[in-house]
Parts: structure tokens; sequence; C-alpha cells
């Protein structure tokens, strides 16, 4: 195990599934943890169970399409625990609609979250990130690596939050800046219970057998492992390391094989 004694993590989304996954693992790891997220009973209630641990746990409840609010969860980490080691953007939204159906509003708002919530956060990580030559670990997807029919707002804001984070690296070069994108595949979590429709409202069940997906624990190891390698892009299994090796060199195939996959789920546009 990767140790992270005395490092100050900042996760955001850790009130559920892999933002709460990722909290406890780092935790674990002997890391102090900052948890922010909207639903202040389940923070409380996380941070309370991962003090119990022995370990030191933070939360504030923040909405991170909010800069405000942002800006306030990165003061808590550093007026409890002195500075910031690691940001962990992972608060975001899914969807599931094809463009022809879908309100704009849907699109917008997962923009809102996905892009900005990451751009939010880490405008104000970004100094103490510096000074402590820390780690930004964007949470995206293998739909931000090729696009996912039915998911053109999700691969959207994954595909503008990789090419900020590429962009924050290189700028960073000089200053020992780590930056990190994170691509799970399908895992189980409640992201897809509250993915949004064509109209806005939430799907409230996964069309996809939950039963054959990575587990949001095994997702927060894999990426607390790369992160502590310093790697630049971590992808989690046969689905997304096989979509990174196909795009280069057969994109017309995978654009047939995503369909085709798509196609499969229950109640499909793409019948």
């Amino acid at each position: 195990m990767k140790r992270f004694d005395n490092k100050t993590v900042v996760v955001t989304g850790a009130s559920s599934g892999i933002g709460e996954a990722l909290a406890r693992e780092f935790a674990a790891r002997g890391a102090n943890v900052v948890l922010g997220a909207r639903s202040a009973d389940k923070l409380e209630r996380i941070t309370a169970e991962i003090r119990a641990t022995g370990a030191q746990a933070v939360c504030r409840v923040v909405d991170v399409v909010k800069p405000e609010e942002c800006e306030r969860l990165i003061g808590a980490a550093v007026e409890h625990f002195g500075g910031i080691d690691v940001l962990i953007c992972n608060a975001g939204l899914s969807m599931r609609a094809v463009f022809d159906d879908v309100e704009l509003d849907v699109l917008h708002r997962l923009m809102d979250v996905n892009f900005w919530g990451t751009v939010n956060c880490c405008k104000y990580a970004l100094p103490w990130l510096q000074r402590s030559k820390g780690s930004v670990v964007g949470i995206s997807s293998v739909a931000g690596l090729h696009g996912l029919p039915g998911r053109t707002g999700y691969s959207a804001s994954k595909y503008a939050m990789t090419g900020f984070l590429e962009t924050l690296r290189i700028e960073n070069l000089k200053k020992g800046l780590h930056v990190m994108i994170a691509c799970p595949g399908f895992t189980a979590s409640n992201v897809r219970f509250s993915a949004l429709t064509a109209d806005g409202s939430q799907q409230g069940e996964t069309p996809r057998n939950e039963a054959k997906m990575m587990t949001s624990a095994q997702v927060a190891r894999i990426v607390a492992d790369a992160t502590a390698r310093r790697r630049r892009l971590c992808l989690m299994e046969a689905e997304g390391r096989a979509t990174h090796f196909i795009k280069k060199f057969a994109p017309g195939f995978l654009d047939r094989a995503f369909y085709w996959v798509m196609s499969r789920e229950p109640d499909s546009p793409f019948k």
C-alpha cells in the first residue's frame, strides 16, 4: 500500500460512490481528508466514521458549481491542515438521452458540474498544490476517451475536463505539479441512478447489470496507487485500455462497437 501519511487530500463529490470510497481509501493510507459534497447529513456521517478509525477528517457542504463554495472548501483544508497535497475533482453528473431529444439545459448542467466544478476547485487549490508540488486528479471516464452514444453532455464535459487538466499540467511543468486523469469504466455507483434524462429528471435506475461492474472501492484503490506513482493517465480495466488503444488505430471500428454495446441496453434509443 502506497502511504499518504500526513498528506492532505481534498475530495469533491465525497458523500457517496467513488468520492466516498476515495475519502475512505486515502484516510486508510494515512492522509488527512477533506470531504466536500452537497449532502450535509451524508458528509457528517462519513466523516465521523473516518474519524472513528483514528484518521483526521473534516467536511464542508459545497456545490462545485459555485466558486465561492469551492473557495471555502479549499480554505477549510488550509485552516485545519495547513495546506493541500492532493485535490481530487470527483463531483459529477451523468446523463442518458440522445441529442435529438435532450433539452439544452441538461447539457449546460453537465458542463457546469463536471467541467466548471473542476475548474473552480483547481483555481483556489492551485497555489497550495504548487507549494507542496502536489497532485490534481480528475475523475474522468472512458466516455472522456471516446464519444459515448446517449451521453453527449457527459462525454463533452469529460473531454473538456481532460483538455483543461492537460493544459494545466503543461503550464506547471517547471513547478512540480502532478496532474492525472483517471478513467473508470462502468462502475457500480449511484451516479447512474441520478443520471439525467432528456428533460432533466433523474432516471432513478440503471439500465446496466451492476454485478458485472467495478466497485467504487476498487476504483479508489487504483486511483490512490496511481496518484502515489504520479501517473499521467489511469486506465482501470480492459475496457478502458482497449478504448485507448483501438482509438489510435481503428476509430471507425470503435464507433461501431460503442454503438452496438449501447444499443443492447434496456430501452436503448439505438435499437
